[in-house]
């Protein structure tokens, strides 16, 4: 596993970056900035802590794939740590097998710091060989796009 850190800083409070971030309020937050890494990212679940969540998207076939992730700790406006644990494929669970043991336990997390007026977010993720490149070109845009809506 390698570990990527991004980070991007916000004209705005911790409280509304944390909301649209998460989509808690309005889930559509939450898909346009993760629109950047599929046009048709949303999830499916709660960010509760030890609830299960579902990061999917439709792929170019029309099928419904993703990430199975629980949420190992949420403290609001402060820390996220989300779990990943499985593949959805096909709309199918895959939990456990060669393609998850890559990745299986790999963390994303979210840390949220406010400074007079300004919230930098740091996402800490544990990511394959293969994904690294993916990665690393589309998770600044994608915080780019936070930044936007939030500061709006």
């Amino acid at each position: 596993m390698k570990k990527l850190q991004y980070k991007v800083s916000i004209n705005a409070p911790v409280t509304k970056i944390y909301d649209f971030m998460l989509g808690i309020s309005n889930k559509s937050t939450y898909e346009q900035w993760t629109s950047l890494f599929n046009p048709t990212s949303t999830y499916e679940g709660s960010w509760e802590k030890g609830n299960k969540i579902l990061f999917i998207g439709v792929d170019e076939k029309g099928e419904k794939g993703g990430m199975v992730s629980r949420i190992a700790i949420n403290v609001p406006n402060q820390f996220v740590s989300i779990q990943h644990y499985g593949l959805l494929k096909a709309d199918k669970e895959i939990t456990e097998g060669p393609e998850v043991e890559k990745w299986a336990n790999g963390f994303e997390n979210y840390t949220f710091e406010a400074t007079n007026g300004t919230t930098t977010v740091t996402v800490d993720l544990d990511t394959t060989e293969e994904f690294l490149d993916y990665m690393n070109e589309n998770y600044p845009k994608a915080l780019d796009k936070l930044k936007e809506i939030c500061e709006k």
